[in-house]
């Protein structure tokens, strides 16, 4: 991973996470996240929902079929500043364990409506990146970036 990448990650606010049934279906919705350089953390908050959130499509495409993939981009109406990661990789939901904590922290302290709508206790998707994908109009004229969750250890340590 770059370190544009890295940083356009960690600074966006918003991103798309699309999850797929066991009939091959696709749900995509917007997410919250947190990000700590190897890690995506999203979390099933208590913001109003439909259904409880057992039932929500992306839990049961989650756990019908881990694989995910997540799209944070930007865009601007000056087309030369239009920007977008795409990262796929691993999902599950836990509510403790390994990054739980760690997760749960770096929401609360990048979202301050965290403050009033606490985290503690709720589920939180944790994403393992497998490939990164990148474009951003500066780099016109190169093709966009795609490496390998090998790529992406070997960036981690640089």
């Amino acid at each position: 991973m770059t370190g544009w990448e890295h940083r356009f990650i960690v600074e966006q606010r918003v991103a798309r996470l699309a999850t797929v049934d066991a009939r091959g279906q696709p749900a995509v919705v917007p997410i919250v996240y947190a990000f700590d350089g190897t890690t995506l953390f999203t979390p099933l908050d208590a913001k109003p929902k439909r259904v409880a959130i057992t039932q929500l499509q992306r839990v049961r495409n989650i756990h019908a079929n881990p694989t995910v993939a997540v799209v944070i981009d930007t865009y601007n109406e000056d087309w030369q500043q239009l920007v977008w990661v795409h990262v796929r990789g691993q999902a599950r939901i836990t509510t403790s364990g390994d990054g739980y904590a760690a997760g749960i922290a770096l929401l609360c302290a990048k979202y301050s409506q965290y403050g009033r709508m606490p985290l503690a206790g709720c589920p939180v998707i944790i994403i393992e990146p497998t490939r990164v994908h990148s474009w951003r109009a500066s780099d016109a004229g190169l093709p966009p970036r795609n490496i390998s969750t090998a790529e992406l250890g070997a960036s981690q340590q640089a």
